[in-house]
């Protein structure tokens, strides 16, 4: 049995991964959903006060794995150095770590210049506008589940994209978990960094969609790292 702690997107909330924490449970396991801090209520510093919120918010026990979700994995290093201890870190469909680099500085050139165009006063526009029109309904058709989904969700502070990551190395036991075709550049230099991958025909919102063969994944990656 291992302790999963499913870290969101922190433009997102817990109900991205609660399905997977369910099935995880199902199949024996520990799974945790914990809340990142939200964005509009830090004001600057993000990364620091986003790891330590989230510290916070997690209890005593197991060593966890840490499963990053889409933009989480940029926070894991600033995470991971204030817990005692942590087994070790699933990246599912998330970018990677980018010290002395901000987000808009790993992101396509394209993107990057897009929202910076929608912004409007310090603030990004919401996250499902991000999305061509008719995609998200597409990805989660269930009415109930994206309602969900979206109830978690707020424009996002410009800063949080222009801050520069902490430079903190992950000196951790690592794998990847790509679902969607958007992280294949990630799942390949988390191959080339030796390892575990296992790669998911599905999408970027699996997690909340199809939470058995996402489960079964992270159980399998869980094992390779030794948990």
């Amino acid at each position: 049995m291992a302790r999963f702690v499913l870290l969101h997107s922190p433009l997102l909330g817990p109900a991205s991964w609660r399905p997977t924490a369910e099935a995880l449970r199902a199949r024996g396991q520990v799974a945790e959903t914990p809340a990142w801090p939200a964005l509009a209520g830090l004001g600057g510093s993000f990364y620091p006060a986003l790891a330590d919120g989230m510290a916070g918010r997690l209890g005593a026990g197991e060593a966890p794995i840490l499963v990053a979700h889409s933009g989480a994995g940029a926070l894991v290093p600033a995470l991971a150095a204030r817990l005692e201890a942590v087994r070790g870190v699933i990246f599912a469909d998330a970018i990677l770590p980018h010290p002395g680099r901000s987000w808009f500085d790993t992101a396509p050139e394209d993107l990057g210049r897009q929202l910076r165009a929608a912004g409007r006063d310090g603030w990004l526009p919401v996250w499902d506008a991000w999305w061509p029109p008719g995609a998200l309904e597409r990805l989660v058709p269930d009415d109930g589940l994206r309602a969900a989904l979206l109830g978690e969700i707020a424009p996002p502070p410009t800063g949080y994209f222009e801050e520069v990551a902490p430079d903190q190395p992950l000196e951790l036991p690592a794998a990847y978990l790509k679902l969607s075709g958007a992280y294949e550049d990630e799942a390949e230099a988390a191959t080339r960094l030796g390892w575990p991958v296992i790669r998911l025909p599905l999408d970027h919102l699996a997690p909340l969609t199809r939470p058995q063969p996402v489960a079964a994944a992270l159980e399998s990656l869980a094992v390779r790292l030794g948990g």
